[in-house]
């Protein structure tokens, strides 16, 4: 299935409905997100082995026959992310219900919940923000990929655009380095910073296939978040 067939409804439908390839492009997509919350979640009293188990435990949850794709419902109020977001906080309290079970002092134990979810908010801050990189990431990606089809000069707009964000170089900075006019690097930053936001708008258009709408007011959300 192509990326201009494929929604996150249609993988998820499929994943749930036993394909392979879908079930490892879902699992890529999702797991820094779900990572990010536990380690968030649990703090130092994360244990390594003990956040891999969940972090699979989430996935499986989602996987098993009758399991949470299976129920997916695209019209749910804030789309697929909500929905994952209360599949990894249930598996977290699973996590630590457990744990508490094998501690002798259960009171000791115990205390430390009612604080986990007291910091609930915070907590799914920091799932948006890990979510919001992700899709960035996937931006990222599809921005390169048309670059390499299209030529040198939008290959060259990306590599533009990094140095702008991530090194946090000045445009006249980096025409001094490429040798290059600032006026036209400056047309050039505005064309790569467009073509990005084509990227994605489709990637949440990916998220959002029904809601043109629902897809703009997500990456106007994911922008604020990274703010």
């Amino acid at each position: 299935m192509s990326h201009s067939e494929t929604t996150c409804w249609t993988m998820i439908h499929a994943a749930a409905a036993g394909n392979d390839a879908e079930r490892s492009a879902f699992a890529s997509r999702y797991e820094s997100a779900v990572r990010a919350y536990l380690i968030a979640r649990w703090g130092r009293r994360a244990d390594a082995h003990e956040l891999e188990d969940a972090t699979q435990d989430v996935f499986v949850e989602c996987f098993r026959q009758g399991g949470a794709l299976a129920k997916a419902d695209p019209s749910r109020p804030g789309g697929f992310r909500a929905f994952l977001y209360g599949i990894v906080r249930n598996v977290a309290l699973r996590f630590e219900t457990k744990r508490a079970k094998h501690f002798a002092r259960h009171v000791a134990a115990d205390a430390a919940l009612p604080q986990v979810e007291a910091a609930e908010d915070r907590l799914s801050q920091v799932f948006d923000r890990a979510w919001a990189q992700a899709i960035m990431r996937r931006a990222a990606d599809l921005q390169r990929q048309r670059a390499a089809e299209q030529g040198p000069e939008a290959s060259k707009r990306v590599e533009l655009l990094r140095l702008r964000f991530h090194d946090d170089l000045p445009i006249r900075d980096i025409a001094a380095q490429w040798e290059a006019d600032p006026t036209h690097l400056h047309r050039e930053y505005a064309k790569a910073r467009r073509e990005f936001r084509d990227c994605l708008l489709d990637v949440m258009r990916f998220h959002f296939p029904e809601s043109p709408i629902e897809a703009e007011r997500e990456c106007e959300k994911l922008l604020e978040i990274l703010a």
